[in-house]
């Protein structure tokens, strides 16, 4: 047990140190610096600063709940207003800034907060540097805290510790604007100033150390986040289509033990596992890492018999909200907005399920996952295997269903783009043969299963053994995690090419706005692809 803690903080730690030098170095000397707090700057880009205060009022509200939310009696609390990072909001009346003021003492002192607002224009050019296409971060220190809020969006997440929201105490904000800028193009910025720390409150008051835009020619890399070399074997023609010869693969973030189950945030950032620290992570597009949700799979005293009791595949609802499949408690999770955990689904006509690994929703709203042994300690030799079986299961309206034993090990699983197939993979330890393939099935009206094909097979492949995720893209073609890197397979079964890069990847997801952004969880990093056809993002 001690051992185990003493791994988990030490992974914490790294991880931590990781993500800091990140924020100090992810992006190296940038191309154009505008100071903001200087009238050539602020008209270079066409700026004004504006300015008010803030109050704390009363205000009517409700005490918790039975459900956990704002539902029971009325009661009396607090608020701020004006309620100035709302897009669109009049500042028109506030008091206008000498850019060179910034440091000037604002606020009333003590519990005090107050409001910056800054627009700008993205101008032609900035000296040499032309800002078409360019990379944009505007970076701040408000003494002594700062949320922003940009184009009337205060993005945030769960472990998120600085960007947007607050840092810490004198430390700076540094927000990615763009990585595809225009001239013309008009950002709203609003900094909510605080004045702390809140529990000793300080005898002074808010004010600005300093303001800038930083302008980059390309978008800026840590030394973690760099493009590697990768190998694409190209068996067919066709996958030109699919990869361009000139892609090359991108290491995003490294350090950790086992990464797995990896899953796009429509608000911008990647969600994954790392079910041997049992921790899910949380990875900017600035290359900041962040704890998203720690005991993600396992809280139990016998933890240190487990290599992986936290949570592996991960999966949003038509809702937004993220489901776990959680190791050590053999269970799949759905994390509500409110950050209660509801449990969909523990066991199996009153046995507990093994350790469910993988998980994918069908736009109807029904959730199917397989249920393999391998997340226990002795996998299927475990005095706590309950279920003879490894299943392929379904939830839907709170009923759990089991669809299929078919396959003794099954792991990944993804539907076909039009929801009429299903295939799962299949990674058999216990097997002589059929250890390392990938059946389909037909996937009927009522959301059961049948007339299941072995689509592919590499049990001829040399090599690590694993046969992991699935994806499928727009196409129809299948990517599979598989020895030596990711199988790309058409539709109709044939090999189109490899991906293999520095490590084995266990998983993937279809990442960024347009889903051409491959993410690939491989061992100790998490990196990127981009493809030239995209995947789906969400059901």
């Amino acid at each position: 047990m001690k051992k185990y803690l003493l791994l988990i903080i030490s992974a914490g730690l790294f991880l931590h140190s990781q993500a800091q030098n990140r924020v100090e170095l992810e992006s190296g000397r940038p191309d154009a610096i505008v100071d903001l707090s200087t009238k050539s700057g602020t008209d270079l880009v066409q700026g004004k600063w504006k300015y008010s205060d803030a109050s704390i009022i009363s205000t009517p509200f409700h005490e918790a709940g039975p459900d956990r939310k704002p539902s029971g009696p009325v009661n009396s609390t607090h608020d701020i207003v004006p309620k100035a990072g709302m897009q669109n909001f009049d500042d028109s009346s506030w008091e206008t800034l000498d850019p060179s003021s910034l440091d000037a003492r604002r606020g009333s002192g003590k519990l005090s907060f107050n409001w910056y607002r800054f627009k700008f224009t993205v101008p032609d050019k900035i000296g040499s540097l032309s800002t078409a296409h360019s990379t944009v971060f505007f970076e701040i220190v408000v003494d002594d805290y700062a949320e922003v809020w940009v184009n009337g969006v205060l993005n945030k997440s769960i472990g998120q510790s600085g960007n947007s929201v607050i840092s810490g105490f004198n430390s700076r904000n540094r927000i990615l604007l763009s990585t595809d800028a225009y001239a013309g193009q008009i950002f709203q910025l609003a900094i909510l100033g605080i004045n702390g720390p809140l529990s000793d409150l300080p005898d002074n008051y808010i004010w600005i150390r300093s303001a800038t835009l930083d302008f980059y020619s390309t978008f800026p890399h840590a030394p973690s986040y760099e493009a590697i070399a990768n190998t694409v074997e190209r068996l067919d023609p066709s996958l030109d289509e699919i990869i361009s010869p000139e892609t090359k693969m991108e290491r995003l973030a490294n350090g950790f033990q086992f990464t797995e189950g990896p899953v796009w945030n429509k608000d911008g950032f990647l969600l994954f596992s790392d079910p041997n620290t049992n921790a899910i992570y949380s990875l900017n597009n600035s290359g900041d890492v962040h704890v998203f949700r720690t005991k993600s799979g396992y809280t139990g005293t016998d933890i240190g018999e487990y290599s992986q009791p936290g949570s592996n595949g991960l999966a949003f609802d038509r809702e937004g909200r993220l489901t776990i499949c959680e190791h050590g408690n053999h269970r799949v999770t759905r994390l509500e907005k409110n950050g209660t955990l509801t449990v969909l689904a523990d066991n199996y006509n009153g046995k507990r399920l093994n350790s469910p690994n993988d998980l994918v929703y069908r736009s109807d709203g029904t959730l199917y996952f397989t249920d393999p042994p391998y997340g226990l300690p002795k996998a299927f030799n475990d005095s706590r295997k309950e279920l003879a079986f490894s299943g392929v299961y379904s939830i839907k309206d709170g009923k759990i269903k089991l669809l299929s034993t078919a396959l003794n090990g099954p792991n990944g699983i993804v539907f076909s783009p039009d929801e009429k197939y299903l295939y799962v993979s299949n990674w058999d330890i216990t097997a002589i043969a059929s250890t390392k393939i990938i059946l389909r099935f037909e996937v009927n009206a009522d959301g059961t299963l049948s007339n299941e094909k072995e689509f592919f097979n590499m049990n001829a492949e040399q090599g690590e053994i694993a046969l992991d995720g699935l994806k499928a893209d727009s196409k129809g073609n299948i990517y599979a995690s598989g020895p030596g890197g990711v199988w790309i397979i058409s539709e109709k079964g044939k090999l189109l090419g490899k991906i293999k890069g520095p490590e084995l990847p266990a998983n993937m997801a279809w990442g960024d706005a347009d889903g051409k952004s491959l993410y690939l969880t491989a061992r100790t990093g998490v990196y990127k692809i981009r493809l030239e056809v995209p995947g789906r993002l969400n059901p």
